[in-house]
């Protein structure tokens, strides 16, 4: 049953990793071309009209295929991890059943009329249906986080006569203040994602002289957008989503440091390689008391290491959630970096003349899709060995009955397919960037 176990995990880990590369940039997106849409209206410039279609049709794609990665999660609740659906699948329900009936098809109706319905809509509807996107791409986000941030710290329950978990207080559950702070700081991430995507296709159409005044309005709102939400992310967002872990995942917060030893003046350890055998941190460079601080509020707080708990709750793989809270942390810094410095040479006047920093832009579009997939392998590792915190075991979520030969068969199944889907995308993609804005004549010529 372990080695089953863990096929499951990896099959889930790689599907829900590989899905979630899509919405991370669509639920950003739509707040961009919401912006967008808006400066169109105002100024009635035609450029800004131009630079909406073109990141409409980018989101089109990247929603269509985040759709198609995101359906076999949903299967996998019941086929491998049947344990965890007849636990807690009376709550969870509730939030996933309302992603999909209303945010889903909310978003998916005015996306239709975002791509074809411009001609046949005033520029005002136009613009309400970029809102209502908006709308739908951000509830459906909500739905989700709500669901995960159940199993992050459950509230709203009951448990009923089998055992099983039952929703008593239906606000509690969808208003969970894990929910709301996890929300807050997974949407501002998303928007960094798009930010930074805005700015590396407007940085290489300026490097390769092409579109230059579509390339201008990409970094504009790229950079002054992103520079607000690159902020936002690391405080308040991120100085309370830890202040959580603090408070209710203890144990977590002492792995993500690589702590051991309980006690006041905890550092934050900016390098080092835990060595869980030894029960130690090897080759640390430490800031001492800023670990008390940030999690607590005072330099002189306590700070509990893994010592001081039992091992069968220590998350499972230590090394791995350590390392992913540093990539993230890490990567979050430099990106704050990259875009003030960007937005501040935009503002001046001279960002389109700094081939060197558009040349940074074009190439560091990777790094918020790495930071965020490290952020969110840093909560779900850090919530093990537990799939519903404090009342279920991960080893009692799965489904006995599929065995590790089957898990390990279907998740080959699902590298290849995402294999040629991901082909299949970049194709389009790149086919989109390579024509960029164009007139809407042409547009239509093209289709």
């Amino acid at each position: 049953m372990r080695d089953a176990l863990l096929w499951h995990r990896l099959q889930f880990a790689f599907t829900v990793i590989y899905h979630y590369l899509f919405p991370n940039l669509t639920m950003g997106l739509a707040l961009l071309i919401v912006v967008m849409k808006a400066m169109a209206l105002k100024s009635g410039d035609e450029c800004w009209n131009r630079v909406t279609r073109f990141w409409i049709r980018i989101f089109g794609i990247n929603f269509a295929v985040g759709v198609v990665t995101g359906i076999p999660m949903e299967f996998q609740f019941g086929t491998n991890w049947a344990g965890f659906s007849r636990y807690a699948g009376s709550v969870v329900g509730h939030t996933l059943a309302m992603e999909g009936l209303f945010a889903f098809f909310l978003e998916s109706s005015f996306l239709s009329l975002l791509v074809w319905g411009e001609q046949r809509l005033n520029q005002v509807g136009h613009f309400i249906a970029a809102v209502a996107l908006f709308v739908g791409s951000w509830l459906s986000g909500y739905f989700i986080v709500a669901t995960n941030a159940f199993m992050q710290h459950p509230t709203g329950y009951a448990i009923g006569a089998d055992g099983s978990l039952r929703l008593a207080d239906f606000w509690a559950f969808v208003l969970n203040r894990w929910a709301l702070m996890e929300y807050a700081h997974n949407m501002l991430s998303s928007v960094v994602t798009a930010a930074f995507v805005v700015c590396a296709v407007g940085a290489y159409y300026l490097l390769r002289g092409r579109h230059s005044e579509a390339a201008g309005r990409f970094l504009s709102v790229g950079t002054t957008v992103g520079v607000i939400a690159a902020v936002l992310v690391v405080f308040p967002t991120g100085d309370r989503q830890a202040k959580l872990v603090a408070r209710y995942q203890t144990p977590s917060l002492a792995a993500m440091e690589g702590r051991f030893e309980s006690g006041p003046m905890a550092p934050i350890v900016l390098i080092g390689q835990p060595n869980v055998s030894a029960r130690r941190l090897d080759n640390p460079i430490r800031i001492p008391g800023m670990l008390s601080f940030l999690a607590y509020g005072t330099f002189h707080s306590d700070v509990k290491g893994l010592l001081a708990f039992s091992p069968d709750t220590w998350p499972d793989n230590i090394e791995l959630l350590y390392y992913s809270f540093h990539i993230m942390a890490g990567l979050g810094t430099i990106m704050m970096a990259i875009m003030v410095l960007a937005a501040i040479l935009k503002w001046t006047g001279r960002l389109a003349r700094s081939r060197w920093l558009l040349w940074v832009l074009m190439a560091a579009f990777p790094l918020p899709y790495i930071a965020v997939t490290a952020g969110w392998l840093t909560a779900e590792l850090g919530r093990q060995p537990w799939v519903v915190y404090g009342l279920q075991r991960t080893a009692d979520a799965a489904s006995p009955s599929v065995h590790a030969g089957t898990a390990l068969f279907t998740l080959i199944g699902f590298c290849g397919l995402y294999f040629v889907i991901g082909v299949l995308f970049l194709f389009m993609i790149g086919r989109e960037i390579a024509h960029g804005p164009v007139e809407i004549g042409a547009e239509v010529a093209r289709g």
